[in-house]
């Protein structure tokens, strides 16, 4: 049986939120934590944002959840391809997209390689240096140097941009098709990729320049962005109430052998690297707590965390890059207690 919350959970997790609120890190946010199947708590604090009015953050906010969208459409849109015979895990990304003449060391990596951020490509991605070129995006993408020796860990986005046009290509469907036929099945009805409309209900994001407009609606990434917003490592806006379907239906996957969801989730809470002492990376998802806690972070101040073991999952959203890219970094409280709590038996 799933292991419930306490009271005493639920009111610490209320607390450093709210005191996150209070410190001004996020305009507002809401947290959901549930159990497999069972029962579910909803925890709000604090506002949207100024654009929204007076509208208190809740359950069914829209927030642009980031790098999320590693673990929300794209690594379960790699695990359905790979069962469908259409990619390979470790088989070089080039073999996915189209044609590329000549050397391309950076198309070498593999699948596995660029969901476990240990490909050795370059770490910084601007695409806005692509301006103007004649190639495609996935051979300008090919075609740069490695940065460092293959299998060691360190956090790439690029790997998931190229992972998002290979999805693409070998499907023969735009990436967003993609996703939504996905989160049409599992019933996650609020999710999609961007842009939406400015509403109270969707959360803003960071004013890049004093006086001008605040992002609301569009994605907060640069390089998403630059791809129309659509793009394998960022660009999905969901709710709480969504984030927690989807993991309650992971954790439900993670209990069923007979489906593909299942040996493809289990495979991935397997290490693959060492991020630092006490922290291995799955494919895609971050490993805790010898492997029994999962998760993933987005840059915005969102979060999703797994216990397989006990049943339980908990997600954080808010839109802390409301006041400046550098408050996100102060949500740190409220991610170490979340983890904490997951990690209790």
């Amino acid at each position: 049986m799933p292991t419930v919350f306490t009271i005493d959970d639920i009111s610490r997790l209320d607390e450093t939120l709210r005191q996150v609120v209070d410190e001004r890190v996020t305009p507002g946010g809401a947290i959901i934590c549930g159990v497999r199947g069972g029962e579910q708590h909803i925890i709000t604090a604090g506002a949207i944002g100024e654009e929204a009015g007076a509208a208190p953050a809740h359950e069914r906010t829209l927030y642009d959840i980031a790098s999320l969208t590693k673990v929300v459409a794209t690594w379960p849109l790699v695990g359905q391809l790979l069962a469908d015979g259409m990619l390979e895990l470790d088989a070089p990304v080039r073999d996915f997209l189209p044609a590329i003449s000549g050397e391309a060391p950076s198309g070498q990596a593999t699948i596995r390689q660029l969901l476990t951020h240990t490909s050795g490509l370059r770490a910084a991605t601007r695409l806005d240096h692509y301006r103007g070129a004649e190639a495609p995006l996935h051979e300008l993408l090919c075609r740069e140097p490695l940065e460092d020796t293959p299998g060691t860990h360190r956090y790439i986005n690029r790997g998931y941009i190229l992972l998002g046009l290979a999805l693409s290509y070998v499907s023969g469907q735009p990436l967003h098709e993609l996703a939504d036929d996905l989160w049409g099945r599992i019933g996650m009805t609020s999710t999609c990729y961007g842009p939406v409309a400015r509403q109270p209900d969707v959360a803003p994001t960071e004013q890049r320049i004093p006086g001008a407009p605040r992002i609301w609606g569009s994605v907060h990434d640069d390089n998403a962005a630059l791809l129309g917003g659509i793009a394998g490592h960022a660009g999905v806006f969901s709710t709480p109430l969504d984030l927690a379907h989807y993991a309650d239906h992971l954790l439900t996957a993670h209990t069923n052998d007979q489906s593909d969801l299942s040996e493809w989730l289990h495979a991935s809470l397997i290490g693959q690297a060492t991020i630092e002492p006490g922290l291995q990376r799955g494919l895609s998802w971050i490993l805790a707590d010898d492997g029994r806690i999962a998760y993933h972070h987005g840059w915005t101040g969102t979060s999703l965390y797994l216990a397989p073991h006990t049943g339980r999952y908990l997600v954080i959203c808010t839109n802390a890059v409301y006041h400046g890219s550098h408050a996100r970094t102060r949500l740190a409280p409220l991610r170490a207690l979340a983890r904490k709590t997951l990690s209790a038996t």
